[in-house]
């Protein structure tokens, strides 16, 4: 009897926090989404996510800034563990997207093939948005990039891409895996860096 209540308990509150996920989707995602703005903002996560660690590298090079260099060792490593994670979440889970369980409400920008849950597009770009507030430590640099986090995680809904906890989910991705990687580079790697500069 306990058994059943609580299984029964768990269909009721995986409806109920289904139903939040599509009718919350319904009022963010028109009929037609023909706005421009949000599939150009969806369209730059990867793009800004992968320039700006090979731009730090590059950067770090040409002006042989070795702690900058290892930072963006830092920021390229945080993006992988999130992508890696963020594929494994989507294979593992397998949700389809809201387009193909209610065809009849959600209306996509572009038919996608692979896994709703988390979405790609968010984790990347709060990664990157956390990777430049624990590299830079600067509000006015912070401020921004989360600002452009949290409107690929927009767009993602307006275009029928994923549901909100969709995007919540992508969000707690990548900032795990940013203050992940730069945990561990704290912890394994900036001391070994000491060490060689004190026996020189």
């Amino acid at each position: 009897m306990i058994v059943l209540v609580l299984v029964t308990g768990s269909n009721i509150q995986r409806v109920q926090a289904q139903n939040f996920d599509i009718n919350l989707l319904k009022q963010i995602n028109p009929a037609y989404p023909v706005s421009k703005l949000w599939n150009t903002i969806s369209s730059t996560a990867e793009p800004i996510a992968g320039c700006i660690p090979i731009g730090m590298i590059a950067w770090s090079l040409i002006t042989e800034n070795h702690s900058l260099e290892m930072k963006s060792y830092e920021a390229a490593g945080s993006l992988i563990l999130t992508a890696a994670v963020t594929e494994g979440l989507k294979v593992a889970i397998n949700r389809q997207r809201p387009y193909v369980t209610y065809p009849n409400l959600i209306h996509p920008d572009t038919y996608e093939t692979d896994g709703s849950f988390p979405s790609a597009h968010t984790s990347l770009a709060f990664a990157t948005a956390t990777n430049l507030l624990l590299e830079t430590k600067k509000w006015y640099i912070a401020l921004p990039a989360y600002g452009w986090a949290l409107s690929v995680g927009y767009s993602r809904m307006y275009l029928g891409q994923h549901y909100p906890t969709d995007i919540l989910a992508g969000a707690i991705t990548g900032t795990a895996s940013a203050w992940l990687t730069h945990w561990v580079n704290k912890k394994y790697c900036s001391g070994k860096t000491k060490t060689v500069k004190t026996k020189i």
